[in-house]
């Protein structure tokens, strides 16, 4: 995870960082969630990186296992 908050203007902040920062990140590499808390929890907003399968990475084979 890269980062997660139940502040939706800390969440904006923070994505407008990442767009417009030196930092460049690979966004079809990312997952954003907005998870609804309804009267329980509030909202929390999450951002995500994917990790490739290490063993099943670019270029290798899939087992039958």
């Amino acid at each position: 995870m890269l980062f997660e908050t139940q502040d939706e203007s800390e969440w904006r902040v923070h994505l407008r960082h990442l767009h417009a920062g030196p930092v460049r990140i690979d966004w079809a590499m990312t997952r954003i969630d907005t998870l609804c808390g309804r009267l329980v929890q509030p909202t929390t907003y999450r951002l995500s990186l994917f990790v490739p399968d290490p063993v099943h990475g670019p270029g290798r084979e899939q087992s039958d296992h």
